[in-house]
């Protein structure tokens, strides 16, 4: 259930073995050369793209391949560093996918362009709804998912942007397939569904390298409706608050914090439901492992950006905590779940600030493994 992505490990190891820099130099090694000494001038763009292995027991053996463009609005480097990333993959169980991520900034940051792409064919672990969901999956859901999300804000005071938002949401050829008895009853969605929010999006932003944040703040408001009028499946309607702390310690350290809630009301498809977990907050926690029509979380990360002693290494340590409930009658200290765990970074463009981060979080249910280029937050 957990994924462990291991070749971008191996390659930087390679790349970094006195062997490695010993050989004549061909094509690839004169790639990760100039990858990993960061020879071009700082305002130029770069582009990174590597091979991944992973594997679970949901799909087994998976190959894929990342991607990372970086860039500055016109090749200032007074403009807010934009970014691209994109992941495509294959599983031995003839599952894939392709994702694109992007968080796009004009020139003087008059307007921001944060949106995402997603198709995959590829299994979900259905744990149930509430927080009281069972540790074992109830069932294993077979599904191809599209979502494109896209936002088009524009500076209205410093630093504060307001603006539109859509939100596509797919689910078909959804296929309920229970762990160990049969399910009772199957959630709202069980059947697919599409649905189309339109909305407003509300944003303070003072991060000026949305990779690796030294200091400021973010905080972002979304108000979205799916209705049946313009053809959604479901109606209802969800808000999202995320907002984000960053205080510089020294030259080199970091202290962040994150608070997040999602608040849904109507008739919510399983798969819109409040999910916590993932590569970001909560790690350590398959997505999805909790879900609910609502979610409160927070996290606390301290971050050694190098260390002292270290040009290019570096680590970090954090802890997390998040709950989901149906209403807030029902919501209880109780019922929060705990995770914490470190992790070690690599400054991958030394001119950009930008890191790789390996990390490990542990929770009651079992350890969690990450590898993404840029930090969960």
């Amino acid at each position: 259930m957990k994924k462990s992505f291991i070749s971008a490990i191996l390659i930087l190891a390679v790349c970094l073995s006195p062997s490695f820099a010993q050989k004549k130099p061909g094509l690839i090694s004169r790639y990760f050369n100039i990858l990993l000494n960061d020879t071009a001038s700082i305002s130029k763009p770069r582009f990174l793209i590597y091979p991944t292995v992973a594997y679970s027991p949901e799909t087994n053996w998976e190959l894929g391949l990342s991607s990372l463009y970086v860039y500055y609005a016109k090749q200032d480097t007074t403009n807010r560093l934009s970014e691209i990333n994109g992941f495509t993959f294959l599983t031995l169980e003839n599952q894939y996918g392709i994702w694109f991520d992007h968080n796009l900034f004009s020139d003087k940051s008059k307007w921001v362009f944060p949106g995402r792409f997603r198709f995959q064919s590829f299994p979900v672990l259905y744990h149930g709804i509430g927080p009281d969901s069972p540790s074992e999956y109830t069932a294993l859901v077979e599904t191809n998912q599209l979502q494109i999300k896209e936002r088009v804000l524009r500076q209205i005071l410093p630093n504060f942007y307001a603006g539109l938002e859509l939100d596509f949401q797919r689910l078909s050829s959804v296929r309920f397939r229970p762990a160990n008895t049969t399910i009772d009853e199957l959630p709202a969605g069980s059947n697919g569904s599409a649905n189309l929010a339109l909305g407003w999006g509300f944003m303070y932003d003072t991060r000026h390298n949305v990779l690796n944040v030294r200091e400021g703040i973010f905080s972002e408001l979304a108000l979205l409706r799916y209705d049946k009028i313009w053809g959604s499946d479901f109606s209802f309607t969800t808000i999202i608050s995320d907002n984000r702390f960053y205080k510089s310690i020294n030259e080199r350290n970091v202290l962040a914090t994150q608070l997040f809630g999602q608040f849904n009301t109507g008739n919510v498809p399983f798969n819109q439901l409040a999910l916590l977990g993932g590569e970001s907050i909560n790690r350590g926690y398959y997505l999805g492992r909790y879900r609910d029509k609502n979610q409160l979380a927070a996290q606390v990360e301290y971050r050694m950006l190098p260390f002292s002693f270290a040009k290019r290494w570096g680590a970090a340590v954090f802890a997390s905590s998040g709950t989901v409930f149906n209403n807030f009658n029902n919501l209880s200290l109780q019922k929060f779940v705990f995770s914490g765990g470190g992790g070690v970074r690599f400054l991958i463009f030394p001119k950009k600030d930008i890191f790789t981060r390996f990390d490990v979080a542990l929770t009651k249910e079992g350890p969690g493994f990450y590898f993404f280029i840029g930090e969960a937050f």
